[in-house]
């Protein structure tokens, strides 16, 4: 007997052994169960999710003469005649191959009459969206109002090409992508009625390879099965998919995580001799990015997929906005791998990326502070330091400094802030700050900007000054000089210095007496 695929051999005979489509088979269940079975159903979803196979389990059971649990029986002559590909009153046609309307039109011909084995006679389209637009309109009438034995179940991976007319006139189920660890458990469980030998790391990376398709998975697991002579092993399914082994990972990693660049560089060298997927070792690295951030909130989270102990190192190793920087750096740096001169140096470069971003612990210092004569308010900026982390990362917690006098305008400059935010700033006047709050008046004609920007305002000050304060904003009595006042002040003083110092030039009064020039009203700006 010729050898069947694990796909076509283990795809599934009723709703029960469906994998992770379990919103569809209830529902269905309960169409059989109450008597109402709509006369046409469209199935979605992405490749070898079960889109056909749900089609033909529901063609099985609305004729099968003795349903158990409302499944098909598997005993009945109609399911038997089912399942030998010998039953009448199905007919299966790909969409894809039968395009004109022409085709449609036969096949709807012989709608009319009666079924000869079942109950019902069922056109079973898969790939309908192939269908040309005449074909669409000649199946649109039959579609709406078939007669009462005849049952239409559509299947399409691109349901956006199916008119809407169409769709209106079918329920619709949508078929979700599987998950890595459903593909795995469904894996184990072939591979044991097989009785075939597996290393349950092996699956972990066929399920991840399957990209949410089960027979996919199961059409890597034949080739698994056939490249390590009989058996699924770890270091066969690396080989075969060309990916890299979990250990050279971990070790960029930690070479990540301690900020040695030169160790870093020369693991990827080492990877590099293997002519690897630079972008499969960057969404490994994102992975476990993703598990270092969930033990990190989560401290009794447990993953059965990477070594706990590394994951452990790693959380304790890493700031918790340092693992966030690398992942959205890692994510973008995929984006952007395929523009690389070469994978192996965007790779690089993604990697150098993460530890030139990264803040540098500082030492501590301790200032003697000097007071002068007549105290000045005077601001400390914080300090941004992009480099290189030293092997043995200092974590001190942030000093909270009581105060950091400043002119308003000084401390706008320090807060960093923009956009709505900063306008609102500098429509306001320092009217005082304490330990507690910080009292700002706000000039009466600017309008207030909304809730938003007084928020981000006091959450930057709060930031700031290293302690929670309370923002208090009201209403000035009388026209200050604002901030926004001086700056337009100070333009409009600039302006008015050009446009003197234009007026009182030797050349530009020659040019007026000679030639009867004059100056363009507007044309004159600073030049700073």
């Amino acid at each position: 007997m010729a050898y069947q695929v694990l796909a076509r051999k283990w795809r599934p005979s009723n709703f029960n052994q469906l994998v992770g489509q379990e919103h569809v088979s209830q529902s269905l269940i309960h169409a059989l169960q109450h008597d109402r079975l709509h006369h046409a159903y469209l199935f979605t979803g992405t490749r070898g999710v079960g889109k056909t196979t749900v089609a033909r389990i529901l063609a099985k059971a609305i004729n099968c003469e003795n349903l158990k649990d409302f499944n098909p029986c598997g005993a009945c002559p109609v399911c038997l005649a089912f399942e030998q590909g010998r039953f009448m009153d199905l007919i299966e046609v790909d969409a894809a191959s039968r395009t004109k309307v022409e085709d449609t039109r036969d096949l709807l011909d012989n709608a009319q009459y009666a079924p000869t084995q079942g109950r019902y006679k069922v056109y079973l389209i898969d790939e309908v969206h192939m269908l040309s637009g005449h074909s669409f309109n000649a199946l649109l009438k039959t579609l709406e109002e078939p007669p009462p034995h005849v049952k239409f179940l559509l299947a399409t991976t691109d349901p956006h090409k199916i008119p809407v007319t169409v769709l209106s006139r079918c329920l619709q189920f949508n078929l979700k992508r599987l998950l890595p660890e459903q593909i795995d458990t469904q894996m184990q469980f072939i591979l044991g009625q097989e009785q075939i030998a597996f290393e349950p790391a092996a699956l972990k990376m066929l399920g991840r390879a399957a990209d949410g398709s089960l027979r996919d998975g199961l059409s890597l697991l034949d080739q698994a099965i056939v490249y390590g002579s009989g058996s699924v092993t770890a270091d066969a399914v690396i080989g075969m998919l060309g990916t890299v082994a979990q250990q050279p990972i971990d070790e960029m990693l930690q070479a990540l995580a301690t900020g040695n660049a030169r160790a870093l560089l020369a693991k990827i060298a080492d990877v590099a001799q293997l002519t690897p997927d630079f972008a499969d070792i960057l969404q490994q690295i994102l992975r476990v990015l993703h598990r270092v951030a969930l033990i990190q909130q989560i401290p009794d989270f447990i993953d059965h997929e990477f070594d706990k102990q590394l994951l452990d190192s790693l959380a304790k190793a890493l700031l918790p906005e340092d693992v966030q920087l690398y992942y959205q750096i890692g994510l973008v740096g995929q984006r952007d791998l395929p523009l690389a001169p070469d994978p192996r140096s965007g790779f690089e470069m993604v990697m150098l990326r993460m530890l030139a971003f990264r803040p540098q612990a500082l030492e501590p210092q301790t200032v003697t502070p000097v007071q002068p004569a007549n105290p000045k308010p005077a601001v400390i900026a914080p300090i941004a330091v992009a480099a290189v982390v030293e092997s043995k990362r200092i974590e001190e917690p942030r000093p909270v400094q009581t105060a950091k006098p400043g002119s308003w305008t000084e401390i706008i400059a320090a807060l960093n802030i923009s956009g709505r935010t900063r306008e609102l700033a500098h429509n306001c006047v320092l009217d005082g700050i304490d330990d507690s709050s910080c009292r700002l008046l706000l000039d009466p004609g600017f309008q207030q900007v909304g809730s938003k920007a007084e928020d981000n305002l006091r959450a930057a000050l709060q930031n700031y000054y290293g302690k929670p304060l309370k923002l208090v904003i009201s209403k000035q009595a009388e026209q200050q000089m604002t901030p926004a006042l001086q700056i337009q002040q100070a333009r409009e003083d600039r302006q008015q210095a050009a446009v003197d110092s234009i007026n009182a030039d030797q050349n530009v009064q020659d040019l007026k007496d000679t030639f009867g020039a004059r100056i363009m009203p507007g044309s004159i700006e600073p030049l700073n």
